[in-house]
């Protein structure tokens, strides 16, 4: 459905939740947050759920579902669709609750994919809704999958000049086979302490800080739980700084914020269950600091082909002054203490404002899209 057809309107936006990730608790906190923001008096809102083992609930009461932590039984079948100038498009099989067998959801405007990690956030589900012809927010297949894969993300940045942490990455297989090797490798490229983590994951989940070669092993054995392949990076002595991103083509950046966490490091404890970190916005530093932070967050963004939104995560390095880009984040936390909502709130952009611009940004791209040529006529 294009803008202009939805004037005088509700929009009709599916929010997607849950997953098979390791994320999946995060997911649920962040589309909560995102959909007791979005404005009743411009969205119909559709929750669909993901469970853990991959069904899709798209009626009754998804959050309650999921959030119950309880895997619901043997489902129906049913499936999601969105207009377009041609016959609606069926993304395919899709499970119901129980009892719903035949209900069919509704045409959807555009998807909101509160996903965060593998098979969310990662380029799969984009990829799908991309064959189902649906406007949906946040990046693309590829800008998905490399702002997941951290291994990847490095080698596109560094070939695009954007500073990061000198890093090695490691296949799982290969750890189990030859530890002594890559303990050896890792140890004669970097001091400790070194920082070890599974490449396709975010919210610091299996990520370790090794100070010696036992918590080195261990790391890559936790590391190993959550992915094919690992990445092991050079500790620095850092501050952490974030930034947000919003945009298409023309991305703008958000003031700085820093993180002080409550432990060692920013993991998962203190992002979402201690809430003792400490979150200064704006960020503690120099002008000409916090500008080269937006430049390089946006660069970061560009380098990968990122499109709605991100959030860019640096070290600035206590020694030098030193910047690094340490990952980016195309779908980061929405939860209530997120720092990506707050930054834009901090440079005047409110939450309920920051969706609706996402919401338009995703369909700007969609009619983008679907202005391209996709069939090719060789004219004699």
């Amino acid at each position: 459905m294009k803008g202009n057809e939805t004037m005088g309107k509700k929009l009709r936006v599916a929010v997607l939740f849950g997953g098979q990730s390791g994320e999946h608790e995060v997911s649920l906190l962040s589309a909560k947050s995102v959909m007791q923001a979005m404005d009743k008096a411009k969205y119909e809102i559709y929750p669909v759920g993901i469970t853990k083992s991959g069904r899709w609930l798209t009626t009754g009461d998804p959050m309650a579902l999921l959030s119950s932590g309880e895997e619901p039984p043997t489902l129906a079948e049913g499936s999601i669709s969105g207009a377009s100038d041609n016959a609606p498009t069926s993304i395919g099989r899709r499970d119901l609750v129980p009892g719903t067998a035949q209900a069919h959801f509704p045409e959807v405007d555009v998807v909101f994919p509160v996903l965060h990690g593998t098979f969310g956030e990662d380029g799969t589900v984009q990829g799908l809704l991309e064959l189902a012809g649906l406007p949906y927010v946040g990046a693309g297949v590829l800008g998905s999958a490399l702002g997941l894969d951290k291994v990847a993300m490095k080698d596109v940045f560094t070939a695009r000049g954007v500073p990061v942490v000198e890093y090695m990455a490691v296949l799982a297989k290969r750890w189990r086979q030859e530890p002594e090797a890559v303990i050896a490798e890792a140890e004669d490229r970097f001091a400790y302490p070194m920082f070890v983590k599974p490449a396709n994951l975010g919210s610091s989940v299996g990520v370790s800080k090794a100070h010696n070669r036992q918590e080195l092993r261990h790391g890559l054995d936790l590391a190993a739980r959550f992915d094919r392949k690992l990445l092991i990076e050079r500790g620095v002595n850092a501050r952490e700084i974030e930034c947000s991103v919003l945009g298409n083509d023309e991305p703008i950046a958000s003031v700085p914020g820093e993180v002080v966490p409550s432990n060692e490091f920013y993991d998962y404890r203190a992002k979402y269950i201690d809430n003792a970190s400490e979150l200064y916005i704006p960020a503690p530093i120099p002008a000409e600091t916090a500008e080269r932070v937006r430049e390089l967050a946006v660069r970061a963004f560009q380098a990968v082909d990122g499109a709605g939104l991100a959030r860019v995560d640096f070290f600035l390095c206590r020694d030098t002054g030193q910047l690094y880009v340490n990952e980016l984040n195309t779908m980061p936390g929405f939860t209530s203490i997120s720092m990506y909502p707050k930054l834009w709130e901090a440079s005047g952009i409110p939450y309920p404002e920051l969706i609706d611009r996402l919401i338009e940004l995703a369909l700007e791209r969609h009619r983008e899209k679907q202005a391209l040529q996709r069939v090719y006529t060789f004219d004699h």
